[in-house]
Protein backbone atom coordinates (compact mmCIF):
# COMPACT_ATOMS: atom_id res chain seq x y z
CA UNK A 1 0.00 0.00 0.00
CA UNK A 2 1.55 3.27 -1.42
CA UNK A 3 2.04 6.70 1.07
CA UNK A 4 0.93 9.83 -0.16
CA UNK A 5 2.54 13.32 0.12
CA UNK A 6 1.30 16.14 -1.15
CA UNK A 7 2.90 19.36 -1.54
CA UNK A 8 2.72 23.24 -2.51
CA UNK A 9 5.90 23.62 -3.86
CA UNK A 10 8.65 20.72 -5.78
CA UNK A 11 12.17 21.15 -4.93
CA UNK A 12 12.87 17.22 -5.28
CA UNK A 13 15.77 16.66 -7.87
CA UNK A 14 17.14 12.59 -8.80
CA UNK A 15 20.85 12.65 -9.63
CA UNK A 16 22.06 9.52 -12.32
CA UNK A 17 25.66 9.29 -13.44
CA UNK A 18 26.55 7.03 -15.99
CA UNK A 19 28.56 4.29 -16.02
CA UNK A 20 30.96 2.41 -18.89
CA UNK A 21 30.10 -0.70 -17.47
CA UNK A 22 26.82 -2.15 -15.26
CA UNK A 23 26.26 -1.31 -11.74
CA UNK A 24 26.41 -3.47 -8.76
CA UNK A 25 22.91 -2.24 -7.88
CA UNK A 26 21.12 -2.43 -11.32
CA UNK A 27 18.55 -4.99 -12.20
CA UNK A 28 19.65 -8.51 -13.65
CA UNK A 29 20.03 -7.70 -17.44
CA UNK A 30 17.62 -9.91 -19.69
CA UNK A 31 19.23 -12.82 -20.43
CA UNK A 32 21.13 -13.51 -24.16
CA UNK A 33 23.45 -16.31 -24.41
CA UNK A 34 24.93 -15.73 -27.68
CA UNK A 35 24.66 -13.12 -29.56
CA UNK A 36 22.83 -12.31 -33.18
CA UNK A 37 24.47 -11.02 -36.43
CA UNK A 38 22.10 -7.84 -35.85
CA UNK A 39 23.15 -7.16 -32.33
CA UNK A 40 27.05 -6.68 -31.20
CA UNK A 41 27.68 -7.99 -27.58
CA UNK A 42 28.22 -5.03 -25.06
CA UNK A 43 31.82 -5.79 -24.37
CA UNK A 44 34.00 -8.38 -25.65
CA UNK A 45 35.18 -9.86 -22.00
CA UNK A 46 33.27 -12.38 -20.35
CA UNK A 47 32.34 -10.37 -17.34
CA UNK A 48 31.55 -13.40 -14.69
CA UNK A 49 33.58 -16.49 -15.94
CA UNK A 50 30.71 -18.52 -16.00
CA UNK A 51 30.20 -17.86 -11.89
CA UNK A 52 27.51 -20.66 -12.12
CA UNK A 53 30.10 -23.21 -12.96
CA UNK A 54 33.75 -24.26 -12.16
CA UNK A 55 35.78 -23.81 -15.12
CA UNK A 56 38.94 -25.87 -16.26
CA UNK A 57 42.39 -24.04 -15.91
CA UNK A 58 43.14 -23.19 -19.81
CA UNK A 59 39.74 -21.59 -20.61
CA UNK A 60 39.98 -19.50 -17.60
CA UNK A 61 43.32 -18.41 -18.49
CA UNK A 62 42.52 -17.64 -21.85
CA UNK A 63 39.55 -15.31 -20.28
CA UNK A 64 42.01 -13.45 -17.60
CA UNK A 65 44.96 -12.79 -20.25
CA UNK A 66 41.96 -11.32 -22.47
CA UNK A 67 40.44 -9.19 -20.30
CA UNK A 68 43.36 -8.01 -18.27
CA UNK A 69 44.54 -7.05 -21.84
CA UNK A 70 41.14 -5.00 -22.48
CA UNK A 71 41.13 -3.67 -18.71
CA UNK A 72 44.56 -1.95 -19.62
CA UNK A 73 43.56 -0.55 -22.35
CA UNK A 74 40.06 0.76 -20.26
CA UNK A 75 42.94 2.23 -17.39
CA UNK A 76 45.20 3.97 -19.52
CA UNK A 77 42.65 6.16 -21.90
CA UNK A 78 40.77 7.08 -18.67
CA UNK A 79 41.58 10.13 -18.57
CA UNK A 80 40.30 10.71 -22.45
CA UNK A 81 36.84 9.83 -21.23
CA UNK A 82 36.91 12.62 -18.21
CA UNK A 83 34.02 14.75 -19.91
CA UNK A 84 32.60 16.48 -16.97
CA UNK A 85 34.14 18.37 -13.83
CA UNK A 86 32.28 15.48 -11.46
CA UNK A 87 34.31 12.87 -14.10
CA UNK A 88 37.52 15.07 -12.93
CA UNK A 89 36.85 15.42 -9.24
CA UNK A 90 38.63 11.90 -8.24
CA UNK A 91 41.60 12.80 -10.37
CA UNK A 92 41.77 16.09 -9.02
CA UNK A 93 41.56 14.80 -5.13
CA UNK A 94 44.18 12.19 -5.83
CA UNK A 95 46.77 14.42 -7.99
CA UNK A 96 46.28 17.14 -5.71
CA UNK A 97 46.88 15.28 -2.20
CA UNK A 98 49.51 13.50 -3.85
CA UNK A 99 51.75 16.75 -5.13
CA UNK A 100 51.17 18.31 -1.61
CA UNK A 101 52.69 15.44 -0.06
CA UNK A 102 55.63 15.59 -2.62
CA UNK A 103 56.10 18.41 -1.59
CA UNK A 104 56.49 17.68 2.39
CA UNK A 105 57.69 13.91 1.91
CA UNK A 106 61.32 14.68 3.02
CA UNK A 107 59.79 16.68 6.27
CA UNK A 108 56.91 13.45 6.66
CA UNK A 109 59.60 10.36 6.32
CA UNK A 110 61.51 12.16 9.28
CA UNK A 111 58.55 12.81 12.13
CA UNK A 112 58.81 8.82 13.22
CA UNK A 113 61.42 7.69 15.67
CA UNK A 114 62.50 5.23 12.81
CA UNK A 115 64.10 2.90 15.43
CA UNK A 116 66.11 -0.67 13.98
CA UNK A 117 62.74 -2.26 15.71
CA UNK A 118 60.19 0.10 14.29
CA UNK A 119 61.59 -0.68 10.62
CA UNK A 120 62.33 -4.17 10.88
CA UNK A 121 58.69 -5.01 12.50
CA UNK A 122 57.07 -2.95 9.63
CA UNK A 123 59.18 -4.65 7.16
CA UNK A 124 57.56 -7.88 8.22
CA UNK A 125 54.30 -6.59 8.63
CA UNK A 126 54.32 -4.96 4.84
CA UNK A 127 54.80 -8.55 3.64
CA UNK A 128 50.96 -8.83 3.85
CA UNK A 129 51.09 -6.82 0.95
CA UNK A 130 53.55 -8.87 -1.29
CA UNK A 131 52.81 -10.61 -4.49
CA UNK A 132 53.25 -14.27 -2.79
CA UNK A 133 50.72 -13.16 -0.34
CA UNK A 134 47.89 -11.82 -1.84
CA UNK A 135 47.55 -14.13 -5.00
CA UNK A 136 47.13 -17.29 -2.82
CA UNK A 137 44.72 -15.50 -1.03
CA UNK A 138 42.83 -14.42 -4.76
CA UNK A 139 43.53 -18.20 -5.29
CA UNK A 140 41.84 -19.41 -2.06
CA UNK A 141 38.62 -17.48 -2.87
CA UNK A 142 38.44 -19.23 -6.05
CA UNK A 143 39.32 -23.29 -4.68
CA UNK A 144 37.03 -22.53 -1.51
CA UNK A 145 34.46 -21.20 -3.47
CA UNK A 146 35.15 -24.34 -6.32
CA UNK A 147 34.45 -26.88 -3.21
CA UNK A 148 31.88 -25.43 -1.32
CA UNK A 149 29.74 -24.46 -4.72
CA UNK A 150 29.66 -21.06 -3.95
CA UNK A 151 29.54 -18.68 -6.63
CA UNK A 152 30.79 -15.54 -4.96
CA UNK A 153 33.70 -16.52 -3.76
CA UNK A 154 34.60 -18.36 -6.79
CA UNK A 155 34.19 -14.43 -8.33
CA UNK A 156 35.78 -13.01 -5.56
CA UNK A 157 39.33 -15.02 -6.52
CA UNK A 158 38.92 -14.11 -9.80
CA UNK A 159 37.95 -10.51 -10.17
CA UNK A 160 41.04 -9.86 -6.83
CA UNK A 161 43.46 -11.80 -8.87
CA UNK A 162 42.63 -9.61 -12.23
CA UNK A 163 42.53 -6.51 -10.17
CA UNK A 164 46.40 -7.71 -8.22
CA UNK A 165 47.29 -8.25 -12.03
CA UNK A 166 46.19 -5.10 -13.03
CA UNK A 167 47.71 -2.97 -10.28
CA UNK A 168 50.91 -4.77 -10.94
CA UNK A 169 51.24 -3.74 -14.39
CA UNK A 170 50.20 0.00 -14.10
CA UNK A 171 52.41 0.18 -10.51
CA UNK A 172 55.74 -1.01 -12.70
CA UNK A 173 55.35 1.04 -15.59
CA UNK A 174 54.81 4.18 -13.54
CA UNK A 175 57.50 2.89 -11.42
CA UNK A 176 60.08 2.56 -14.90
CA UNK A 177 58.55 6.00 -15.71
CA UNK A 178 58.83 7.92 -12.72
CA UNK A 179 62.08 6.18 -11.36
CA UNK A 180 62.01 7.95 -7.73
CA UNK A 181 64.36 6.93 -4.90
CA UNK A 182 63.12 5.26 -2.32
CA UNK A 183 63.56 7.23 1.57
CA UNK A 184 66.93 5.36 2.26
CA UNK A 185 68.16 6.09 -1.32
CA UNK A 186 70.95 9.24 -1.91
CA UNK A 187 69.88 12.12 0.20
CA UNK A 188 66.92 11.06 1.11
CA UNK A 189 64.88 13.69 -0.68
CA UNK A 190 63.21 11.29 -3.04
CA UNK A 191 64.40 12.32 -6.34
CA UNK A 192 62.80 11.37 -9.12
CA UNK A 193 64.40 9.89 -12.80
CA UNK A 194 67.16 8.84 -10.31
CA UNK A 195 66.93 5.36 -10.96
CA UNK A 196 64.39 4.32 -8.05
CA UNK A 197 61.75 2.68 -7.36
CA UNK A 198 59.51 4.17 -5.21
CA UNK A 199 56.58 5.64 -6.87
CA UNK A 200 53.72 4.11 -6.84
CA UNK A 201 53.94 1.97 -3.46
CA UNK A 202 53.26 -1.66 -5.69
CA UNK A 203 52.38 -2.88 -1.93
CA UNK A 204 49.41 -0.61 -1.61
CA UNK A 205 48.56 -0.61 -4.77
CA UNK A 206 47.67 -4.67 -4.69
CA UNK A 207 46.74 -4.60 -1.22
CA UNK A 208 44.22 -1.78 -2.19
CA UNK A 209 43.17 -3.60 -5.27
CA UNK A 210 41.95 -6.64 -3.65
CA UNK A 211 40.93 -5.53 -0.75
CA UNK A 212 38.26 -3.10 -3.04
CA UNK A 213 36.93 -6.55 -4.95
CA UNK A 214 36.87 -8.12 -1.44
CA UNK A 215 35.24 -5.08 0.45
CA UNK A 216 32.13 -4.58 -3.09
CA UNK A 217 31.71 -8.25 -3.24
CA UNK A 218 30.74 -8.19 0.47
CA UNK A 219 29.24 -5.45 1.29
CA UNK A 220 26.23 -6.61 2.68
CA UNK A 221 27.78 -7.05 6.11
CA UNK A 222 30.05 -4.18 7.23
CA UNK A 223 32.84 -6.43 9.08
CA UNK A 224 33.92 -7.38 5.16
CA UNK A 225 35.17 -4.13 4.13
CA UNK A 226 36.24 -2.80 7.49
CA UNK A 227 38.60 -6.13 7.49
CA UNK A 228 39.66 -6.01 4.12
CA UNK A 229 40.59 -1.91 4.02
CA UNK A 230 41.96 -2.07 7.77
CA UNK A 231 44.29 -4.39 6.35
CA UNK A 232 45.22 -2.96 3.36
CA UNK A 233 45.71 0.24 5.46
CA UNK A 234 48.00 -1.86 7.78
CA UNK A 235 49.92 -3.21 4.77
CA UNK A 236 50.19 1.36 3.45
CA UNK A 237 51.44 2.18 6.53
CA UNK A 238 53.61 -0.26 7.43
CA UNK A 239 55.35 0.53 3.70
CA UNK A 240 55.95 4.47 5.18
CA UNK A 241 56.76 3.37 8.79
CA UNK A 242 59.34 0.52 7.10
CA UNK A 243 60.99 3.45 5.24
CA UNK A 244 60.29 1.91 2.05
CA UNK A 245 58.26 4.75 0.74
CA UNK A 246 57.40 8.20 1.35
CA UNK A 247 53.65 9.47 2.52
CA UNK A 248 53.11 10.06 -1.46
CA UNK A 249 54.12 6.98 -2.95
CA UNK A 250 51.86 5.63 -0.13
CA UNK A 251 48.53 7.33 -0.77
CA UNK A 252 48.90 7.26 -4.54
CA UNK A 253 49.40 3.38 -4.78
CA UNK A 254 46.90 3.06 -2.78
CA UNK A 255 44.04 5.10 -4.35
CA UNK A 256 45.41 3.52 -7.92
CA UNK A 257 44.54 -0.14 -6.30
CA UNK A 258 40.68 1.21 -4.75
CA UNK A 259 40.11 2.40 -7.86
CA UNK A 260 41.11 -0.78 -10.15
CA UNK A 261 39.73 -3.02 -7.36
CA UNK A 262 36.09 -1.29 -8.08
CA UNK A 263 36.52 -0.95 -11.70
CA UNK A 264 37.18 -4.67 -11.83
CA UNK A 265 34.50 -5.45 -9.97
CA UNK A 266 32.02 -2.83 -11.45
CA UNK A 267 33.05 -4.31 -15.48
CA UNK A 268 32.68 -8.08 -14.93
CA UNK A 269 30.16 -8.38 -11.55
CA UNK A 270 27.42 -11.15 -11.89
CA UNK A 271 24.13 -9.62 -10.75
CA UNK A 272 22.86 -13.36 -10.79
CA UNK A 273 24.42 -13.24 -7.29
CA UNK A 274 24.30 -10.13 -6.02
CA UNK A 275 21.06 -9.62 -4.57
CA UNK A 276 21.42 -6.31 -3.31
CA UNK A 277 18.62 -4.75 -0.72
CA UNK A 278 18.07 -1.24 -1.95
CA UNK A 279 19.75 1.64 -0.30
CA UNK A 280 17.83 3.57 2.30
CA UNK A 281 18.22 6.45 0.52
CA UNK A 282 17.00 5.46 -2.61
CA UNK A 283 14.07 4.64 -0.90
CA UNK A 284 13.40 8.08 -0.77
CA UNK A 285 12.75 8.13 -4.79
CA UNK A 286 8.73 8.27 -5.65
CA UNK A 287 7.20 6.11 -7.66
CA UNK A 288 5.01 8.20 -9.59
CA UNK A 289 4.55 12.05 -9.54
CA UNK A 290 1.79 13.63 -10.45
CA UNK A 291 -0.36 17.33 -10.75
CA UNK A 292 -3.05 17.28 -8.43
CA UNK A 293 -5.71 20.58 -8.30
CA UNK A 294 -9.03 20.20 -6.20
CA UNK A 295 -10.46 23.18 -4.01
CA UNK A 296 -8.14 22.92 -1.19
CA UNK A 297 -4.63 22.68 -2.74
CA UNK A 298 -3.10 23.40 -5.91
CA UNK A 299 0.19 21.42 -5.88
CA UNK A 300 2.12 17.95 -6.82
CA UNK A 301 1.91 14.93 -5.27
CA UNK A 302 5.13 12.46 -4.66
CA UNK A 303 3.74 8.48 -4.67
CA UNK A 304 5.75 6.20 -2.28
CA UNK A 305 4.52 2.32 -2.90
CA UNK A 306 6.48 -0.92 -1.57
Amino acid sequence: MGYRLAVTVCAFGLCSFPAHSQQADDPPPAQTPQATSTQEPEDARDRVFYSTETEHIKPLATKFVRNVFMDQKDIWTSPLRIHSVEDAIPWIAVGGATAALIASDHWTSRQLPNTVDQVSISKDVSQLGAGYTVIPIAAGFYIGGAFAHNEKARETGVLGAEAIVDAVIVGEVLKLATQRQRPLDGNGNGRFFAGGSSFPSGHSAVSWALASVVAHEYNKNVFYPIAAYGLASLVSLSRLSGQQHFASDVVAGSAMGWFIGRYVFKTHVDHSIHHRPESKLSQLRPQSVMPQFDSDMRGVVLSWGH
